[in-house]
């Protein structure tokens, strides 16, 4: 049997109460690049940041193939940035956004990061995480 070596995610998918209501709260809170593109002959929209991408579902009317049991609220992730969690914090006081959980340190793929936890339109539980910050 041969092995699969695996190298990156290309992409994920959120299930969402609203598109345009993640995407501008996304857009606003995080600076990610809204894309809007055709595809099979729909117009569909995903979020972009480096070579990330996170393609979006309207709940009810996903598109073929799905999850088994999409649900806008089921997403728990963590994304990685530089910029100091102090600063973040700042942002999203900033933004109206309410911090759930930290600052404080976890555990994540490469090691200690300092990290803060908040909740998107949907209530999916969004990290923000910076490793600099946990070795000091």
């Amino acid at each position: 049997m041969s092995k699969i070596t695996l190298e990156r995610f290309d992409h994920i998918v959120f299930t969402v109460q609203s598109i345009e209501e993640t995407c501008a709260f996304y857009a606003r809170v995080l600076g990610l690049t809204v894309q809007t593109y055709e595809f099979d002959g729909s117009e569909r929209k995903s979020l972009h940041f480096g070579e990330q991408k996170i393609n979006l579902h309207e709940a009810g009317n996903e598109f073929e193939p799905k999850a088994r049991c999409p649900a806008p609220g089921a997403i728990d992730i963590c994304f990685i940035t530089s910029t100091p969690i102090d600063e973040v914090i700042s942002h999203l006081s900033g933004c109206g956004v309410a911090i759930v959980d930290g600052p404080g340190v976890r555990s994540g793929a490469l090691g200690k990061m300092r990290s803060v936890y908040f909740r998107d339109p949907d209530r999916n539980l969004i990290e923000v995480s910076n490793y600099a910050e946990a070795d000091g």
